[in-house]
């Protein structure tokens, strides 16, 4: 019954759609611009990089900050844990609030990944903004930066519970199939980050 619970409580607040909310407090749907994507990249395109990363870091904490209440007050271990924020994942990508049409769960992946391990969040981050700065390609970052961290997962944590990590990485790949092939065939979105900064609210299409 903890497992089912923890399923279904994982997925209602995984489905709080922050980088639809925070956009539409300004009176953008965020699904109407850009990529369509309900997701902190496309805000961050569209809307500055300081909108994009506090959506970024909202969608984070939905799996963040309950999993460290679940491990601090009621002894969750690492695998329960994880199937909590799994299911974030699953309630973010797949929103019962906007159809079932949601983001890509990088950002939750790593608000799971962080509660784990506190070490994680800066060590994706220096991956992330390296990559991204060096080719301006969100995807290829976004991916690389957790494969990189279910690398170091499998090494701390041993197999079983790596193969939990890879399970992230996994979705993460499926969810960003399209981008990669864009990338393959050299279609992909570019973002300039310093750009992207220099933009706030920005509601230009």
């Amino acid at each position: 019954m903890d497992y089912v619970l923890t399923i279904f409580l994982g997925y209602l607040i995984g489905s709080i759609p922050f980088s639809y909310i925070v956009p539409k407090l300004v009176d953008i749907d965020i699904r109407k611009v850009g990529s369509g994507n309900v997701g902190g990249t496309n805000v961050m395109r569209k809307m500055g990089g300081v909108i994009g990363f506090t959506t970024m870091f909202m969608d984070g904490f939905k799996s963040f900050i309950p999993m460290l209440i679940g491990r601090a007050f009621f002894k969750w271990d690492i695998y329960l844990a994880m199937l909590f924020g799994f299911a974030v994942c699953i309630g973010h990508i797949f929103p019962l609030f906007l159809k079932f049409k949601g983001g890509k769960g990088v950002a939750c992946t790593i608000g799971t990944f962080t509660a784990i391990n506190g070490l994680f969040l800066p060590i994706f981050l220096v991956f992330w903004f390296t990559i991204t700065i060096l080719t301006k390609y969100v995807s290829v970052a976004s991916l690389v930066s957790l494969a990189v961290i279910t690398t170091l997962a499998f090494e701390e944590f041993g197999f079983i519970a790596g193969l939990l990590f890879l399970s992230f990485l996994i979705l993460n790949v499926v969810m960003h199939r399209t981008n990669i092939d864009r990338l393959l065939h050299d279609k992909e979105n570019k973002t300039n980050l310093i750009e992207a900064f220099k933009k706030f609210g920005n509601k230009e299409n």
